[in-house]
């Protein structure tokens, strides 16, 4: 997610965060500064963290030094007596903080990453001190009023990147209030201290309500139909969890758990499916209706003194979607082709499941996996455990991921064991152009542990900017059960696609070729930024990357025709289930940023809320819930998906449209993917949107029947 402390994010977002920067060590050396490996320029190549130096101790006094220098870097421009230029006054402050940038992107990397108890102290401090250091420079009038002096004297006369990174800076001071009134001014930053505070509360919760979710299995048969690799896992994650009984099941951040799909005991899938579903609604230990509620309302009340009818309105003035009737004219479009394929597909699956459990068998949610799964065996005649084989993770990674980004951009990657992690499971890599220059560094961190949320996302600890003569460091983060000691990570297929989507993300921040890094890489709205990462997918199934990874992990060899066929014509089998349950949490998300502060639910009357949304949107379904209920969904309440959670469907329109131009025009040629990487992949924010889109693909607007066509519907 991307938060503005210029750049600076507040709140561990989901993919794809604008985060910047390069140490820059303005102050003079002190003992603590010595001894702060966060305080100075890293040694390591491209300004690398240096991981095997940083302290959690050290965060908290990097932070408050970087707020001094860049209060510094301020106050100079602000003093400065000249008439207010765009290289005195905006270029200045797109050069300054970078050192706050640069361990603000750190520590944040570790709050999502592996927030260890010393991470989770020092971020109660850190949060309230960003959130003051925001407000004090974004209703700071004094630089305001020199950035409003550009904007209204040189924006016609700028041109390029140079226009650009006004237009957005000036946008983003007036987007956070710089323009209101003195009295309102200062109720917003009450507000945006109080949501800070909030949004922080709510993820501190959310995965220690998922670890308490947690079910725990005494008798191993009680796991029947699960692999012996699935069995091992449960005994793992019930030894690194405190061993309360022999095996346990981590719930998922979904709400739909994947176990669901191999356990024969419907007892237990009915307990695994409450515990999922119940994680965070007031049943339990933990309850989060508080907490949304009072954010909903703060951001209604927000809106509201910008000026908007709601936060809904206010979030997407910003956006390629540009308003809520546009939003909820491309969801009613998609329901409406839905709901009569989930009707039939729940039908089918319900009349599969009375063959063997009888004619008064009434299918739950808890049993819609298990018995699609058997379904799909039936019809296609394989199962996942039969191609799990095939998806070793290294091989996706280095004969697939890396394969077919050699062959489309001509990218070569090479693994460094010189570059300190956060983590020993880490790994980094060399990224090259065809011609052999270092592009940028690769970071991938993919196995699941209790310090680690949920969820699989990208982003940097550096973005590129030539401005800054600085090389992009990024990451990708999953959370993929570890195979034990000396054996390989086994993947489903689900889990192969993903490593794809972040890889999208990853290849969007490093073949970023901007000058500004205000503008670069994936620093573009919510509602293209999923983009890059949807189209990188459709290379997961194209046959000759495909043959090029997918391989048995003992014999190597490829996945038999036969069987490959089978798994790949059955990818939109019962394809109603995710589009619906993305329906779902969509129709959620905007119906509580349609709100007005009054019209804003008790906690109490939350649950209720959510089910007379989900109704009036025809979307009230118990067999397809929404993917992410109210209590638990961290991108709307936690990350920076607010009143943007359609962006996946609406990006998914974009993905397609690229993925059929790449089909038409030679899907692993170099000149297909040489354009797409120049006209699209390099540009970050320095052009419109629409106009980047339709550049590559040659569309004036997206095509919105072709996703449906994707997904066989």
């Amino acid at each position: 997610m991307k938060q503005n402390l210029k750049h600076v994010v507040l709140a561990a977002g989901l993919v794809c965060t604008a985060l910047t920067g390069q140490a820059q060590n303005a102050r003079p050396k002190t003992t603590q500064m010595v001894s702060n490996a966060l305080m100075k320029p890293s040694t390591l190549p491209f300004n690398a963290p240096d991981f095997s130096r940083i302290k959690g101790d050290d965060y908290l006094p990097a932070i408050k030094a970087g707020i001094a220098q860049q209060r510094a870097e301020i106050k100079k421009i602000t003093d400065n007596k000249q008439k207010p230029t765009f290289a005195n006054t905006v270029l200045a402050y797109e050069r300054s903080g970078k050192m706050l940038e640069r361990v603000s992107n750190i520590f944040y990397a570790l709050v999502s990453a592996d927030k260890t108890p010393e991470i989770e102290k020092a971020q109660t401090s850190i949060v309230p001190l960003l959130t003051e250091f925001e407000n004090e420079i974004k209703f700071n009038q004094k630089f305001f009023q020199r950035i409003k002096y550009v904007y209204d004297h040189e924006y016609k006369t700028l041109k390029g990147e140079d226009k650009k990174l006004l237009e957005v800076i000036y946008k983003d001071f007036t987007h956070a209030g710089a323009l209101l009134a003195k009295d309102k001014m200062a109720r917003m930053q009450e507000i945006n201290k109080e949501l800070a505070k909030l949004q922080q509360e709510f993820g501190d919760m959310l995965p220690k309500a998922g670890n308490e979710a947690t079910v725990w299995v005494s008798d191993v048969k009680e796991l029947a139909g699960l692999s012996e690799g699935d069995i091992a896992q449960c005994k793992k994650d019930a030894e690194s969890r405190g061993g309360k009984a022999p095996y346990c099941i981590v719930i998922t951040n979904t709400t739909q758990q994947p176990i669901l799909a191999s356990l024969d005991n419907r007892a237990l899938r009915e307990k695994v499916y409450n515990a999922s579903i119940h994680r965070t609604d007031g049943t339990g230990a933990y309850n989060t209706f508080p907490i949304i509620v009072k954010i909903a309302r703060l951001r209604a009340e927000k809106a509201q003194l910008m000026g908007y009818k709601n936060y809904a309105s206010y979030s997407l003035s910003q956006t390629m979607a540009k308003n809520t009737d546009n939003v909820y004219a491309f969801l009613h479009q998609m329901v409406e082709a839905y709901k009569p394929k989930s009707e039939a597909q729940t039908k089918a699956i319900e009349e599969y499941a009375q063959k063997t459990e009888g004619a008064d068998f009434r299918l739950q949610p808890y049993d819609r996996f298990y018995y699609s799964a058997k379904m799909k065996k039936a019809q296609f005649n394989f199962s996942d455990d039969d191609v799990k084989p095939y998806f070793n993770l290294d091989s996706v990674l280095v004969n697939g991921i890396f394969y077919a980004a050699h062959r489309v951009y001509g990218l070569n990657f090479r693994e460094r064991k010189d570059i300190p992690t956060y983590h020993k499971d880490m790994k980094v890599f060399d990224v090259l152009d065809g011609d052999g220059k270092q592009l940028a560094l690769f970071y991938c961190d993919y196995f699941r542990r209790p310090t680690k949320r949920g969820g699989a996302w990208m982003s940097a600890f550096l973005k590129q900017s030539s401005d800054r003569n600085q090389k992009p460091l990024i990451y990708n983060v999953c959370n993929y059960a570890k195979a034990p000691e000396g054996q390989p990570t086994l993947l489903t297929w689900d889990e192969t696609e993903t490593m794809f989507h972040e890889f999208g993300h990853a290849l969007h921040g490093m073949l970023s070729n901007c000058k500004y890094n205000t503008l670069s890489g994936t620093a573009v709205s919510r509602d293209f930024v999923e983009m890059p990462s949807q189209f990188n997918e459709s290379f997961a199934s194209i046959p000759e990357v495909f043959n090029h990874y997918a391989r048995h992990y003992k014999t190597n060899e490829p996945m038999p025709d036969a069987l490959r066929e089978k798994m790949l014509g059955s990818l939109n089998y019962l394809s109603a289930y995710s589009l619906g349950e993305n329906l779902a949490a969509t129709s959620v998300d905007m119906a509580w940023h349609c709100l007005s502060p009054s019209e804003i639910p008790t906690a109490e009357a939350a649950p209720a809320f959510e089910k007379k949304v989900l109704a009036d949107m025809s979307l009230l379904n118990n067999q397809i819930p929404p993917r992410y209920s109210t209590s638990y969904f961290n991108h709307i309440w936690g990350g920076g998906y607010a009143a943007g959670y359609y962006s996946y469907l609406w990006s998914e329109v974009l993905a397609v449209n690229i993925a059929d131009y790449f089909a038409t025009h030679g899907a692993l040629t170099r000149k297909v993917g040489d354009d797409f990487r120049q006209k699209v992949l390099s540009r970050g924010n320095t052009r419109d949107l629409m106009t980047i889109f339709s550049d590559f693909t040659g569309l004036k607007a997206p095509d919105t029947k072709a996703l449906l066509k994707a997904r066989g519907m």
